[in-house]
């Protein structure tokens, strides 16, 4: 039995496609919104450290900007690839107004792996990619942020080559900075603790205490570990962790029966969130295959790593006592896995609304930028649980009021709001 190519853009249109016959929207709305409006592919020449040149290939697709200006990350991956770039630019579209900002979609990337590149060679990539794309993004056209493996450092090395070229500051420009260099406070705990304003409402309307759940997750990077931290504070545990691991170049999954010390598994990671296998045994850990994950006897299940995790594959295997998906990661269940859900009742938070706590940060980063004025971390957090929490409820609303699953439900909520701005100015 053959299986067929994971393609992450054919699945976005897949998600589009359905709730656009379910808006009744008209067919130059649906092609305008099933497409990216601009993208760019380029080569950057990348000088190493030993005297050779590599060329990498680069990416800035700009799926929609009718309600404002692009936003997406840029990520370093040695798989990515221009469809994922497209869906995850398309997703970006979804989520910056599902939770109601002023922005459009936008997503790029690099096909490589910094784990192999040296801090030289990652700021050389850094400046050549803005090289590329300069006269295309800014303040007021799209601003990037941070994604997987990159990092506040390649957003200032980012900034100050654009600066450089236009000749002024502009630190409106990125997000995802130092906090010195014009960052936001709370940017870093952002994503993760976006995850669980949305997870602690769902926990309201199916009547669950906090402290009494249990969760797995997938991934153990910066979204994972402080969906986990807060997940903690409000007494719930995680029993499971899944993460890759560089040396091996497969997953482990590393479970505890009473809970996982998340400081004790801060200490044994490293930058890009993969855990020391041999310490994590000497800690009493559990060290099973990666996919075990799904398969945890708990309450809530949070993929916050990459896309195509919750599969019609595995979906089968996730335990009968599991109530809620929170999807941390973009684009992490299939539209197969997705009905597999539906029929079982589990209460899906996805994507683009579980995990817009990063882009509202963002956006709560960039408007102080451009003001030159920075508001104490407490202000940014209870800004973002608002945020968070509205949007959260906007869509549980139309999910009861038409009943339609928390995904479909989320989709009409953010693609009436592009398709309406697509219309008010015209452009359809």
């Amino acid at each position: 039995m053959t299986t067929k190519p994971f393609n992450a853009f054919l699945m976005a249109q897949q998600q589009f496609d359905r709730v656009g016959e379910l808006l009744g929207l008209d067919s130059p709305t649906r092609e305008l919104l099933r497409w990216p409006m601009r993208e760019y592919h380029f080569n950057l020449p990348v000088r190493l450290d030993d005297g050779s040149v590599r060329i990498f290939r680069g990416f800035r697709v700009q799926h929609n900007d009718a309600r404002g200006p692009g936003k997406g990350g840029i990520r370093f991956h040695p798989q990515e690839t221009i469809d994922t770039v497209r869906a995850l630019a398309m997703w970006m579209t979804w989520k910056c107004a599902v939770a109601n900002l002023p922005l459009g979609g936008s997503k790029g990337g690099v096909v490589c792996d910094p784990h192999n590149l040296s801090a030289r060679e990652q700021e050389r990539l850094c400046r050549a990619w803005v090289r590329q794309v300069a006269r295309d993004v800014g303040p007021w056209q799209d601003v990037p942020a941070p994604d997987v493996m990159t990092n506040a450092q390649h957003m200032l090395w980012m900034l100050d080559e654009f600066e450089t070229i236009h000749g002024g500051r502009y630190p409106g420009f990125i997000t995802g900075k130092p906090v010195g260099m014009g960052g936001s406070l709370g940017r870093t705990e952002a994503t993760g603790y976006g995850v669980v304003f949305t997870l602690r409402e769902a926990f309201k309307e199916l009547g669950l205490r906090p402290q009494d759940t249990t969760a797995s997750v997938q991934g153990f990077g910066n979204v994972a570990q402080f969906a986990i931290e807060l997940f903690h504070q409000l007494g719930g545990r995680v029993l499971a962790v899944s993460c890759w691991d560089q040396p091996d170049q497969t997953a482990y999954c590393y479970r505890r029966k009473n809970g996982i010390d998340l400081a004790a598994l801060r200490g044994i990671a490293d930058r890009f969130g993969g855990i020391d296998r041999k310490k994590a045994l000497e800690l009493g850990y559990e060290v099973l295959p990666g996919e075990a994950w799904i398969e945890q006897d708990v309450d809530v299940l949070i993929p916050a790593a990459l896309e195509h995790a919750v599969t019609d594959d595995n979906a089968a295997r996730i335990a009968k006592r599991v109530r809620i998906l929170a999807e941390g990661a973009n684009g992490p269940t299939t539209p197969d896995a997705d009905q597999i859900l539906r029929e079982r009742g589990i209460f899906v938070i996805p994507d683009f609304l579980a995990n817009a706590g990063g882009v509202t940060c963002s956006y709560l980063e960039q408007v102080q930028s451009n003001m030159n004025f920075f508001w104490k971390k407490d202000e940014v957090l209870g800004r973002l649980d608002a945020t968070m929490t509205t949007a959260f409820l906007a869509v549980l609303e139309v999910s009861r009021r038409q009943n339609l699953p928390m995904r479909d439900a989320a989709y009409v909520v953010a693609i009436s709001r592009v398709a309406e701005a697509c219309r008010d100015r015209g452009w359809v």
